[in-house]
C-alpha cells in the first residue's frame, strides 16, 4: 500500500469532477457533504472553507494505492475501513471528506478529498506529511498483510508524477552513479552532469558535513527522504565499502595468479627430461673439401682441363722425345 500526496489546491470543483466524474468511479464514503450531485458537493466543501477564509489551499487531496497482488482480498468494505484508519493516523479528523473508488488502472486505488478547513474552522496542518504518510502506509500494510515489494525497483515509474516522480528519478541516478566512483566529490561531479545539483548541510561555523541534499526539476530532497541508504552517513560508509572490496578484489586476484604461477612452475619441474641429440649434423660439401677427416673427402673431385698434366703425362714426353702440349 503507498499514498500518494499532491499538492495543496484551490478549487474543490475540480478535484471533485476529476474523482466522481472518472469513468466506473464509485463514492465509497462521504461526510458533511451531500453526493446527489457535483456541484452541490462542491458548494458544501466551498461552505465549510469559509470558516476559514484566510486559507487559500484547502483542498486536501490524497490517493491510496494497492498492489495488483492484493487484488483477490481488496473488497470496496476493506478499502473504506484502511482508508479510515490512514486518516486517523495522520490526523485528518472532523472535517469533510469524500472517498471514492476509481477503476481506470490496474492495480487497486482510491481518493480522498478532505477540507482542510475542519469543523471548528482550524487549518488541518500538512507539515511532514509526506514523511507521516511513509511511515503510516507501511504500518498498515503490515497489520493487513498487504502486498510489499522489497525495493523501489519494483515501483512502477510511468505510474508516477510531480514529486514522487522527480524522487525515484534521484534514486535511479544515484544508485547508478554510485558503482563507479570512489568518492563524495566524484558523486557530485557526475550528478552534476546529468542535471542533479547535490547539497552539502554543515555544522554551523565549521566546514564538518552533517547532511547531504538532491535538487532536480525544481525538487529538493534530503538524501534520506530519497532512500535511507542516500543519507551522507550511508552514502560515505557504501563508498568506503566499495573502495574496500575493490582493493580486496585486486589482493585476491593478484594471489591468483602468483598461485597460477607457482603451480605452473611445479609441474613444469616434474616433467621428465627429453634426452639431447648429440649426433653431429652431416658437413655441407663446402665443408668437407677443408676436412681431410672427411669420409668423402676427395672422391667427388675433378681436375680441371687447364691444370698442368706434367706430373701424369711427363714421363711419355720425355720417351717419345716430343714437344710439351697442352691438351684442351
Amino acid at each position: 500500500m503507498m499514498g500518494k500526496i499532491p499538492k495543496p489546491g484551490k478549487s474543490f470543483g475540480g478535484c471533485v469532477q476529476y474523482n466522481v466524474l472518472k469513468k466506473d468511479a464509485v463514492i465509497l464514503d462521504a461526510i458533511g457533504v451531500r453526493i446527489d450531485q457535483v456541484a452541490n458537493i462542491t458548494y458544501d466543501f466551498n461552505l465549510g472553507r469559509k470558516m476559514n477564509p484566510a486559507l487559500g489551499q484547502a483542498v486536501g487531496h490524497i490517493a491510496l494505492n494497492w498492489s495488483p497482488n492484493d487484488m483477490p482480498q481488496l473488497s470496496d468494505e476493506l478499502m473504506l475501513s484502511v482508508a479510515h484508519e490512514y486518516l486517523v493516523k495522520m490526523k485528518i479528523q472532523d472535517t469533510q471528506l469524500l472517498i471514492v473508488r476509481h477503476h481506470d488502472k490496474t492495480h487497486p486505488h482510491l481518493h480522498i478529498v478532505y477540507n482542510r478547513v475542519d469543523n471548528c474552522g482550524k487549518t488541518i496542518s500538512d507539515k511532514y506529511q509526506h514523511v507521516k504518510n511513509a511511515k503510516v502506509c507501511k504500518e498498515l500494510t503490515l497489520k493487513h498483510g498487504f502486498f510489499m515489494a522489497t525495493g523501489k525497483e519494483q515501483v512502477n515509474r510511468q505510474q508516477l508524477k510531480g514529486a514522487d516522480k522527480v524522487k525515484y528519478e534521484l534514486f535511479d541516478a544515484i544508485k547508478g552513479e554510485i558503482r563507479w566512483i570512489k568518492n563524495m566529490d566524484e558523486l557530485k561531479v557526475r550528478l552534476s552532469a546529468i542535471g542533479i545539483e547535490m547539497l552539502y548541510k554543515y555544522k554551523s561555523g565549521t566546514t564538518e558535513v552533517q547532511g547531504i541534499s538532491f535538487a532536480k526539476d525544481g525538487y529538493q530532497f534530503k538524501g534520506s527522504e530519497v532512500d535511507r541508504s542516500m543519507s551522507y552517513g550511508n552514502l560515505f560508509k557504501t563508498l568506503e565499502q566499495q573502495v574496500q572490496q575493490r582493493q580486496d578484489a585486486d589482493i585476491q586476484r593478484k594471489s591468483m595468479i602468483n598461485e597460477l604461477r607457482q603451480a605452473l612452475q611445479e609441474f613444469e619441474s616434474k616433467q621428465p627430461v627429453a634426452p639431447v641429440n648429440r649426433q653431429k649434423p652431416d658437413q655441407s660439401v663446402e665443408e668437407a673439401d677443408y676436412n681431410p677427416s672427411y669420409k668423402g673427402y676427395g672422391t667427388d673431385i675433378n681436375i680441371a682441363d687447364d691444370v698442368d698434366d706434367e706430373a701424369i703425362h711427363g714421363r711419355n714426353r720425355r720417351r717419345s722425345k716430343q714437344a710439351r702440349t697442352n691438351a684442351r
